[in-house]
């Protein structure tokens, strides 16, 4: 499936520089417009940025302090359109807000919810409302100290996933996605892109495009630098890192937390993979940003906030797992790291003259974030519509991802169906099988009736029949592809378990 060449008798119309969220919803809106696009990732697919943030689809209630009405606004809408397109990888999630009047009174955290519920068009979700929390199921794990709250809904996701379905269809509209080949160098000669890209073996090959996005996120200065050095400058992008902890579960509840914190930040409580809590997450200036790792600092702050409303206190030795993702923000100027917005902002350069091909144009993406994705990519090819007349119009609001097209929409209906066509395999797989893989779980599942006929059973639900699907069909080379972007089975496993896994990666590929 992998294995078209590079080479292309005529000039690529789009090279998609960056497989993370961002790079993969333009590269599949890009194709699905009649471009002929190619989307070159320098490691894996969601290697970056997009698999460690907060799980979340949402509007993002805080940035409504922060008057950012038109991205909450954007945020929402988008979070209706992801719940409908992709609900096998997107659910419904409630927030529990206890109530601290000291932080922020009742009166502006009801005006504030207010907002959230009606400028988003909100179609699926229910409303907020206030709820005592005394014996009340919204006070699980909670300190008794806590009398009242407010609930409101958002959305949580498998983000990787949701990048790997995004760059599927994409080759689905006849986009190449190459994982592990680098951008070594570009110029620009008579109009065109000339560009140089290198894989994982060393091989180089040259191809022409006519455009090119810059969507390599922590990146996207160095490498927009790289592409045109005579026009280097300071400033544009500020990284900030973000870091979560996994602990046990801290209530038996379905709902998340959102904890208020005297700094005006806010930390997440977030039930995760059925035995875990994510907690997160932070907010910390940074200047590296090739390795991010959560510092002890960090960890501190997320226990001692978590803490400060939990009824049963988290020590160091409760963390079980950290991630730390870097987010490269826009530099508006803000001195607060948690106040510099969220927003994208596009910056698009070509070569003078009139609208229309021959311009060999760059379009440099900064900020964003994952809930926003499938509009900024509607934003970036209406930048680029000039230099390609002939391009179609939108048409990704109402499509699924695959796996997506559940009958009726519905994750719970599709898992029944799964256990009634396989009734020889374990309701947990086919559940797991269902959340990752929507209604393509049928290509992992073929026509197996039994757990033996699936292969190695490596533990966490993951098989070896899994693998070689992720293999042939989702660019999986490595362990890591596998465990924590494609399955997230990483981290229930043992160290054991896990090396059992690189071994049986190690031998087929």
């Amino acid at each position: 499936m992998h294995a078209e060449s590079l080479m292309n008798s005529s000039p690529y119309d789009l090279l998609v520089i960056g497989g993370g969220i961002n790079g993969a919803g333009i590269a599949r809106d890009a194709a699905g417009r009649g471009l002929s696009v190619l989307l070159a990732e320098a490691d894996d697919l969601a290697a970056a940025t997009s698999q460690w943030s907060t799980k979340l689809i949402h509007g993002g209630l805080r940035y409504l302090e922060y008057y950012e009405f038109r991205l909450v606004a954007e945020s929402l809408a988008e979070r209706e359109v992801l719940l409908a397109n992709a609900p096998h990888l997107v659910e419904p999630l409630a927030f529990v807000l206890p109530h601290e009047p000291h932080l922020r009174p009742a009166w502006m955290i009801r005006i504030g919810l207010f907002l959230y519920d009606h400028i988003g068009r909100r179609k699926t979700l229910p409303g907020s409302f206030g709820v005592g929390l005394a014996d009340s199921r919204w006070a699980a794990g909670l300190s008794p100290r806590f009398r009242k709250g407010f609930v409101y809904a958002d959305a949580r996701v498998d983000d990787a996933r949701l990048v790997v379905v995004n760059a599927l269809d994409a080759q689905a509209h006849g986009a190449q996605v190459r994982v592990r080949t680098r951008v070594t160098g570009a110029r620009r000669d008579e109009g065109l892109w000339q560009v140089t890209l290198r894989s994982a073996d060393g091989a180089t090959t040259e191809v022409a495009a006519r455009a090119i996005v810059n969507a390599t996120g922590p990146w996207v200065k160095e490498v927009l630098d790289s592409l045109r050095p005579e026009q280097r400058n300071e400033g544009q992008v500020r990284h900030v890192k973000g870091s979560h902890i996994v602990v046990p579960r801290v209530h038996d509840e379905a709902h998340a937390y959102i904890l208020q914190n005297a700094d005006n930040r806010i930390v997440f409580v977030i039930p995760y993979q059925e035995r875990y809590s994510l907690i997160g997450t932070t907010d910390v200036p940074v200047s590296a940003f090739d390795h991010p790792h959560i510092d002890e600092d960090e960890i501190s702050y997320l226990l001692k906030l978590a803490n400060a409303y939990l009824a049963r206190p988290l020590t160091r030795s409760d963390v079980v797992w950290t991630y730390s993702g870097v987010r490269p923000l826009y530099d508006d100027g803000a001195t607060d790291p948690s106040a510099i917005t969220r927003d994208y902002v596009l910056k698009l350069e070509a070569l003078p003259g009139a609208p229309g091909p021959g311009r060999a144009p760059l379009l440099s993406l900064f900020g964003g974030k994952i809930t926003t994705y499938r509009k900024l990519a509607e934003h970036a090819l209406a930048e680029l519509a000039p230099f390609f007349p002939g391009m179609k119009p939108a048409w990704t609001m109402h499509a699924a991802l695959p796996g997506g097209d559940l009958p009726g929409g519905d994750r719970n209906a599709w898992f029944a169906e799964l256990c009634r066509r396989y009734p020889g395999l374990p309701a947990p797989l086919l559940r797991a099988l269902a959340q990752r893989h929507g209604t393509r779980a049928l290509r992992v599942l073929g026509d197996a009736r039994t757990v033996a006929d699936l292969g190695q059973d490596f533990g966490a639900q993951l098989t070896a029949h899994e693998i070689d699907y992720l293999i042939a069909e989702e660019w999986a080379v490595s362990a890591a592809d596998v465990l924590w972007r494609r399955t997230k089975c990483g981290l229930p496993m043992s160290e054991a378990q896990q090396a059992e896994v690189a071994d049986y990666m190690a031998r087929r590929t």
